[in-house]
């Protein structure tokens, strides 16, 4: 980490993600950054992620194209979750999308095989 603090690490940040960025571009190619919540979540009623949770999130929204969450109520509501029948859901909430709608798709998660299978957007 930077030696001038956190304002130091937060530009640091933004120009690892720029020159990702760019690199993606050049090279023609997806790069897929993951990124640390910060705890703002853990605080809130709605576990749900916002933009505003993203680690140093400032540089992080201003230069990425596509910026995706998961979010499984059962993680942090289990009885809830068994009892209006959202065990296994898993949102993928796109929160910003430049070249694209924002919304949220669901899909299973079926734990012991760690996969995701889409039962619930089928036409």
């Amino acid at each position: 980490p930077p030696e001038h603090g956190q304002r130091s690490w937060a530009l640091l940040i933004g120009e690892i993600v720029r020159e990702l960025r760019d690199l993606a571009g050049e090279l023609d190619v997806p790069i897929i950054l993951l990124s640390q919540l910060n705890r703002g979540v853990e605080s809130r009623e709605n576990k749900r992620p916002l933009m505003s949770d993203l680690r140093d999130s400032g540089n992080i929204e201003e230069f990425a194209d596509i910026v995706m969450f998961l979010y499984r109520e059962d993680y942090y509501y289990p009885e809830q979750a068994k009892q209006n029948g959202t065990e296994g859901v898993v949102e993928v909430i796109f929160a910003k999308q430049r070249r694209g709608p924002t919304g949220t798709v669901k899909l299973r998660f079926i734990r012991e095989y760690t996969r995701f299978i889409d039962e619930f957007n089928q036409n």
